[in-house]
């Protein structure tokens, strides 16, 4: 069954050659087939694959499976190959499983765009790039994956191209994340100069034989390796390209935060994790810019009022937690996080895109209200995905991902009583936004009436990701609420255990007890400001203070402006002043030559025969006599 790894990303891809071979000419129901066939298949394959290395693991517990050589140029040799471990595992079967869901679900939701099957090709284009990432063997396979990502987020958030924003949205999309993704490939050359491989295997055996911790060169390389992380992921200082990326159908926004995209990064520390502790400063920085991150998002989620820009921003704050416990080394932590929040952050996106195609396609939860009596299917389980997103205790697999992050954050070897405290405020935060969001959608009078109720295709995938937004966390209970470790202990078959200098019990009980209070105060707050007493707080930010804070957060802390005056606007003063270069004048001379060319052998062109006849001997003669004297 192991030897079926190949098929996993290929069908993906086969999906993409016929839609874009035959979609014009395929029916929509057709183009469903396969678009949604494929990566069900794929999922299957996935599942099918992941039992048998369960229950017959490989030797070293890992496979590794040759397809073909691809290079093999002055001793770099770069291969088509997979290797499939546990923390690949995990990566694939959210990818597939969520994959197929959001895949299942746009069925009908694109039902009557224009652009169907254009959307399944780049759909199924965007889960192979992904696959291929998370199986490569080596750092140049993995590169292809990462680069096709990046290709498909700007034709997906751009998909509806014909409005101006959009296409503004997918290049920004882009061009931010190229920033990271060139950092990333300094550093890959870094590595390829300094082992002659990017094997990934071989890459982990050498890097701690020939470098030492903290030498210029580990922190040097792990710096470019992180940019390309905090591209790609939506971290501070590139995070400003993820909220306008709503711009893309909700489906899009689904996948690219729940299952693909922004997941990349996390994904990639924890695959290099070899080459990270060897930066000490490194590893530390990343907790610090999660912790940063995780707070900016945060309070940024609170100034919104468009649902879907409230949910992108609790994604890169979400994104901040995997990359905090990265920082301290709680490695299964950060991929035990990535697994749940896939979940629920698919079933939130998904749900939000179901309100607002029964609401004729609005976006503003504080034109929606009333919504948990007129759509009480995508009520349920909207809240069931919120209480996940804001860790409710027990009871949501939110709660077990993020307090293992907190606990690791205050208890681990490299954690810091000032993370962890930055993780507990952003829970608060993260209560309040998240509530604020269900309280003012589903609560109150109703301000706008249905006007479409959605079938089944939507309302299975909803179900099902309510359900493991609630079961999937039991995977991993805590020491002092019982101790059942087989997450953690499937994934340190890859990744190493997190270090503690001292267990306790009584420690941990407590913090969760602070986390879980926290979590309600903001649960509390949300109820009082966005139900109880809204007066309260529109009086609030009718305030000076008030004011600043909302128009600051809203616009994600000024760092678009930022950009836009640092970075955008001195290259398009360049532009405009070096408009007529000379590198510009050379083209010019040729085009006016050319077109001078035209001119004068156009005028050859009179329509007497007898003028064609007689330049037609003068060129035979021409010839001749040139042949003859040469």
């Amino acid at each position: 069954m192991l030897n079926l790894l190949w098929l996993i990303p290929t069908l993906p891809f086969t999906g993409f050659l016929v839609l874009t071979v035959a979609g014009s000419r395929l029916s929509r129901k057709a183009i469903a087939i396969i678009g949604v066939g494929s990566i069900g298949i794929s999922a299957f394959t996935s599942l099918s694959v992941a039992v048998n290395f369960l229950f017959s693991p490989p030797p070293g517990y890992s496979f590794h499976q040759l397809l073909w050589n691809w290079l093999n140029v002055a001793g770099f040799k770069a291969s088509i190959a997979f290797h499939l471990d546990a923390l690949s595992i995990v990566f694939i079967l959210v990818i597939t499983f969520v994959g197929f869901l959001i895949h299942l679900y746009s069925s009908e939701f694109m039902w009557e765009d224009e652009g169907y099957s254009r959307f399944f090709a780049y759909m199924n284009l965007f889960i192979g790039s992904m696959l291929i990432l998370v199986l490569a063997d080596n750092l140049l396979l993995l590169y292809l994956g990462w680069e096709g990502v990046g290709l498909c987020s700007y034709l997906l958030i751009g998909f509806w191209y014909k409005d101006a924003r959009n296409g503004y949205a997918a290049r920004k999309a882009f061009v931010v994340t190229r920033v990271g993704d060139t950092a990333m490939a300094v550093g890959l050359f870094i590595l390829l100069a300094s082992f002659s491989t990017l094997d990934i295997s071989e890459l982990m055996q050498q890097v701690p034989e020939h470098w030492t911790t903290s030498s210029e060169i580990a922190v040097l390389t792990t710096a470019l390796l992180l940019a390309g992380a905090l591209g790609k992921s939506a971290q501070l200082p590139l995070q400003t390209w993820l909220p306008d990326a709503m711009a893309g159908p909700t489906p899009v926004s689904a996948l690219i935060h729940a299952a693909t995209m922004v997941t990349a990064g996390v994904y990639l520390i924890a695959r290099l994790h070899v080459v990270f502790t060897l930066a000490p400063q490194v590893q530390a920085a990343i907790a610090i810019i999660g912790a940063v991150t995780l707070l900016v998002a945060g309070f940024s989620a609170l100034a919104q009022s468009d649902i879907k820009r409230v949910l992108a921003y609790s994604t890169i704050s979400q994104i901040g937690y995997m990359f905090l416990a990265l920082g301290v080394g709680a490695w299964s932590a950060a991929v035990f996080h990535f697994m749940t929040h896939a979940f629920f952050k698919a079933l939130l996106f998904l749900g939000a895109g179901a309100i607002i195609i029964t609401l004729h396609h609005e976006h503003n939860m504080f034109k929606m209200g009333g919504l948990r009596r007129q759509l009480p299917l995508i009520f349920w389980t909207f809240l069931m995905g919120s209480a996940s997103l804001a860790a409710l205790p027990l009871v949501t697999a939110g709660f077990y991902s993020k307090d293992m992050i907190l606990w690791f954050t205050w208890s681990a070897g490299k954690g810091d009583p000032l993370l962890w405290g930055a993780g507990i405020l952003g829970a608060f935060i993260t209560g309040l936004y998240t509530f604020r969001m269900v309280f003012v959608a589903f609560f109150g009078e109703a301000r706008k009436s249905i006007t479409r109720r959605p079938g089944w295709k939507i309302r299975a995938p909803l179900i099902i990701l309510a359900i493991l937004s609630l079961t999937s966390g039991f995977v991993e209970i805590p020491h002092n609420l019982g101790g059942k470790a087989f997450f953690s202990d499937f994934i340190t078959t890859v990744l190493p255990t997190v270090h503690i200098p001292i267990e306790n019990s009584s420690l941990e009980t407590r913090l969760q007890v602070i986390s879980t209070l926290v979590v309600f105060a903001g649960i509390i707050l949300a109820y009082i400001m966005y139900l109880k007493n809204l007066d309260l707080t529109e009086r609030i930010v009718k305030t000076a203070v008030g004011a600043f804070f909302k128009h600051f957060w809203f616009s994600g802390w000024g760092f678009d402006g930022l950009y836009n005056l640092v970075f955008v606007q001195p290259v398009i003063w360049v532009a405009r002043i070096n408009r007529n270069d000379f590198i510009d004048q050379i083209y010019t001379g040729v085009a006016r030559l050319i077109r001078n060319l035209h001119q004068l052998f156009s005028r050859s062109q009179t329509g007497q025969m007898r003028r064609y006849a007689m330049a037609i001997a003068f060129g035979a003669i021409l010839t001749i006599t040139v042949v003859v004297v040469i």
